[in-house]
């Protein structure tokens, strides 16, 4: 018998969104012998289509476009080595406001009991350490990962599991450093509409709320190379297009809130698994 690996598991909204707020501690801790458990519960299928069609234009294909992104989702497992992939399959509910938002089989509009009862059942049999998912607002708003939230909080409450749980987020010191990015690789951008600019002022936490932060730094690399894989949304990646060394420069720290703990480990604190290892 061998001992149990300590495990992580992320529960993500579609494919590409591992890549974004969590490539980096799923590439440091598969790479220091942790089980790394991906759960994806949209098939993606409102995302670009080939050239570039976007959802609702003639030619865009869901089912097409869904089957092309969990092909461009296990690349990305494979760059961050992703122990177990697990995908849900919900449909795709688009941004916040789309007719698609209220598709009968919309992940949205799933009732939040039956996709727990199905996240809880994978909970029990990886029995996960560590679970990673978004907060309540699903960090920006979006229908889906608000809905990946609930089901994974509820999840939790349906079994006897205790894990350390996390949300993602940024500091709002990075947000800052991201905007002067953009402005440095878009050139002269319009002035923001001021009720967008104040939606994105209140994106992420002040940096004293922040309790993790986790340097993935030497894993940069791979989470850039994990979100070049998911290809056909490259035009929305807007990271791929500073380069590897920008991209390690500003996204080789991952930071996230601390909700549920029984280890007693302090907080801030560097490390996911801190008080269990």
């Amino acid at each position: 018998m061998t001992e149990r690996p300590l495990t992580l598991m992320a529960v993500h909204a579609h494919p590409d969104d591992e890549a974004t707020g969590t490539g980096g501690v799923l590439a440091r801790y598969a790479a220091e012998g942790m089980r790394t458990v991906l759960v994806t519960c949209t098939d993606g299928g409102c995302g670009d289509g080939p050239g570039g069609v976007k959802p609702g234009d003639p030619g865009h294909d869901p089912a097409a476009v869904a089957e092309m992104r969990r092909q461009e989702l296990k690349e990305s497992c494979d760059v961050l080595k992703i122990s177990d992939l697990e995908m849900l399959d919900y449909a795709d509910s688009g941004m916040m406001g789309w007719a698609s938002n209220d598709a009968p089989e919309a992940f949205w509009r799933t009732p939040v009991e039956e996709s727990a009862a199905r996240l809880a059942e994978l909970m029990r049999h990886y029995r996960p350490d560590v679970v990673v998912t978004y907060d309540e607002n699903g960090f920006y708003g979006h229908p889906d990962h608000i809905q990946a939230h609930r089901i994974t909080m509820a999840a939790l409450e349906m079994t006897t599991l205790t894990p350390k749980v996390y949300w993602t987020t940024v500091p709002r010191s990075a947000m800052r450093r991201f905007g002067e990015a953009m402005s440095e690789f878009q050139g002269d951008m319009p002035e923001p509409d001021p009720a967008e600019a104040a939606a994105l002022a209140e994106i992420g936490l002040p940096d004293d709320e922040i309790t993790t932060w986790v340097d993935t730094t030497a894993f940069s690399g791979q989470k850039y190379d994990a979100l070049a894989a998911h290809a056909s949304q490259g035009e929305n990646i807007f990271f791929l297009k500073m380069g590897k060394e920008k991209f390690g420069e500003l996204m080789g720290l991952e930071t996230f809130v601390r909700v549920k703990d029984t280890t007693g480990a302090a907080v801030p604190e560097n490390d996911l698994f801190a008080g269990l290892r």
